[in-house]
């Protein structure tokens, strides 16, 4: 496993970051462009807010963990001061997209708006401490807590009293965020949300019996035989389970390290698919069809999240079964995800049989965030390693 940091390394400086820095700086309105062709052409240029913020983190976070570049700096303070000025609404909910110029498009119905833009502004807070900053990610952070029960609130489709749901989507990001946060918010706050966004994930999400992660439980914490309570998304469980690696260590409660440990690798068992290889997007508890024609598409943050979950459990154990499943899972998204004809940022969408579906390296739903935080978090695990032999 000793060459592997160098790999990522090289993969982040050499090629993906220098991707986004060249293309997706806004200079006339400010912000980020994300959709670009594998040519690096802007094909739409409206901003989503969570991408905004990823990027403002991800440069941020480049910053304090890489090196003090004034340019990664300045590409963050240039996303923060266009999100500062046009991103929230009067009540301090963060749009879920804007035109280029800064005007709102699609209102605050998606909480995780709120949740990168409270890890943006904390993340620049470090490298740049304005009161301001701080402000802002704790009152954003304060607006996720204040919306747990009802994260859309009025823009909420379902019809009362009916089928609630909990979604399994934000006590994971939570795990994450406060941890993130931790500089700014405190050890007791952090240990306060975590600890409960634990149990709930471990003792409801998780089903014991069969040793799954769903998507959607009832508000009891119970399985719901529906579309939507059946629902496996084995990215999500499995990106979820290096979040509370990390929580885990962090309280020395290694009893729970090795929990988490467990589930992820009984997803990423249940979700590879042994045909193809890869793993699928969406599954069903029950084996029924999944509602999503997308279901057996690969995706980029799927497989990079897993490749930082098992360099993770492979830092902390040094399991043969953990290398055996890096190297499996790596050489998968290295042959089908990179492009090797144009470099720098990497492909997001798969057909099962591993053939790219489409050519843009940033849209909607993909910005600066999963492949460059991915391959850092590699980096930066398995160099300790090598550090610490």
């Amino acid at each position: 496993m000793d060459n592997y940091a160098e790999i990522y390394k090289s993969e982040l400086l050499n090629e993906v970051v220098p991707f986004w820095e060249q293309y997706s700086v806004d200079q006339k309105y400010g912000g980020y462009f994300t959709c670009i062709t594998n040519k690096g052409v802007v094909y739409d240029t409206d901003k989503f807010m969570w991408l905004q913020a990823r990027q403002i983190w991800m440069f941020a976070t480049l910053y304090q963990k890489v090196k003090p570049n004034d340019a990664w700096k300045k590409m963050a303070l240039h996303g923060a001061d266009f999100l500062e000025s046009h991103g929230r609404d009067t009540g301090g909910n963060w749009y879920f997209s804007l035109n280029q110029h800064g005007a709102p498009l699609v209102q605050p119905y998606n909480i995780f708006s709120d949740c990168f833009a409270a890890m943006a502004f904390s993340a620049l807070h470090q490298i740049e401490p304005l009161a301001k900053y701080e402000q802002i990610a704790k009152s954003t952070f304060q607006n996720i807590l204040n919306r747990r029960g009802n994260s859309k609130g009025k823009y909420n489709k379902v019809y009362p009293g009916t089928r609630n749901l909990q979604n399994f989507a934000l006590p994971m990001i939570l795990c994450n965020l406060s941890l993130e946060m931790e500089p700014i918010l405190g050890s007791d706050t952090v240990q306060e949300v975590t600890q409960s966004v634990i149990d709930l994930i471990m003792n409801n999400f998780y089903q014991a019996q069969s040793g799954l992660v769903l998507e959607n439980v009832s508000d009891e914490g119970k399985f719901v035989d529906s579309f939507e309570g059946r629902l496996l998304n084995p990215g999500h469980a499995i990106e979820a389970m290096w979040f509370i690696m990390n929580l885990g260590l962090r309280n020395k409660d290694y009893d729970l390290v090795k929990k988490a440990e467990q589930i992820m690798y009984q997803q990423l068992e249940h979700g590879w698919d042994q045909e193809y290889g890869g793993i699928f997007y969406f599954m069903d508890y029950k084996g029924h069809p999944p509602q999503q024609l997308e279901w057996d598409q690969k995706l980029w943050w799927v497989h990079l999240e897993t490749l930082v979950a098992l360099a993770k459990t492979y830092a902390w154990n040094k399991s043969p079964k953990a290398e055996a499943w890096f190297k499996r899972v790596h050489n998968y998204t290295w042959t089908h995800f990179r492009d090797k004809e144009n470099g720098g940022e990497w492909y997001g969408y798969l057909n099962r049989e591993g053939k790219v579906s489409l050519n843009l390296k940033g849209g909607k739903w993909k910005g600066c965030f999963h492949v460059p935080r991915a391959l850092l978090e590699i980096w930066k695990t398995l160099e300790k390693v090598t550090e610490n032999k």
